[in-house]
């Protein structure tokens, strides 16, 4: 994306979250530049949901951040932290406890099983994401390098209703591989464990042949903390 490009998403996305902002060209020089080291919490939200990533991985001082903290209003704002230091953003035990609602921050492996009719075989696929929490929203990104089939970036949009996650996924298959670039989506429908460290249900989608196809998908908790060591650690292949 071109820094006008990104401009524009960040006020698309403050527009649809109900949360305006007035994002151009001269302020995304400033954050790459490293003149401006902490975005406001309106634009820490537009970044997020542009990028797929928590404000932690986008190289931001984080030092002099402040904590994250839900607002019970479908967002979260920046407030300090007793020590003046970010907290990282995927505390799930002290978020529940602070505003009732689990909180499903982190990195997981999503992992899937689908049907090849063209190889009469049943494949897993595996990726590390990071999910981001606004509320009762989860956006997930998957990690670079951080899929069983190379270059096969997955991306979910989900809702939590309770213990229910529901949404949808798209997976961009990568030009060399079997699915020669194929770019498949569908439907998702998850049951969140009371631990909140594992989330498991069904996928829907469609086939080459445009059939609707289903299968078993689950999400297990990796880890909280969404630092840019953590995201680099899991930024591999899935065992």
């Amino acid at each position: 994306m071109s820094q006008d490009d990104m401009a524009r998403a960040l006020r698309k996305a403050g527009d649809e979250a109900g949360e305006p902002n007035d994002a151009n060209k001269r302020l995304v020089q400033r954050w790459e530049g490293g003149t401006t080291r902490v975005p406001r919490p309106v634009y820490v939200r537009a970044l997020e949901k542009v990028t797929g990533l928590p404000i932690e991985s986008l190289g931001f001082a984080l030092s002099v951040m402040a904590r994250v903290r839900d607002d019970g209003a479908g967002g979260h704002d920046v407030t300090p932290g007793a020590d003046g230091v970010a907290a990282a953003s995927g505390d799930a035990e002290s978020a529940a406890r602070t505003t009732g609602r689990a909180h499903y921050a982190g990195v997981w492996l999503s992992r899937y099983e689908f049907y090849s009719s063209g190889r009469g075989q049943t494949h897993t696929g595996a990726h590390y994401v990071v999910l981001v929490q606004h509320g009762d929203r989860l956006t997930g990104r998957s990690l670079p390098g951080a899929s069983s089939h190379p270059d096969s970036p997955l991306s979910l949009d989900l809702t939590v209703d309770g213990n229910v996650v529901t949404g949808t996924w798209v997976e961009q298959t990568a030009t060399g591989d079997y699915y020669a670039g194929a770019r498949y989506h569908g439907a998702l429908q998850l049951l969140a464990e009371p631990t909140g460290r594992r989330m498991a249900g069904k996928w829907v989608g469609f086939g080459k042949d445009f059939d609707v196809n289903t299968g078993p998908w689950e999400l297990i908790f990796k880890d909280a903390s969404t630092s840019k060591e953590t995201v680099g650690r899991y930024s591999r292949r899935p065992e």
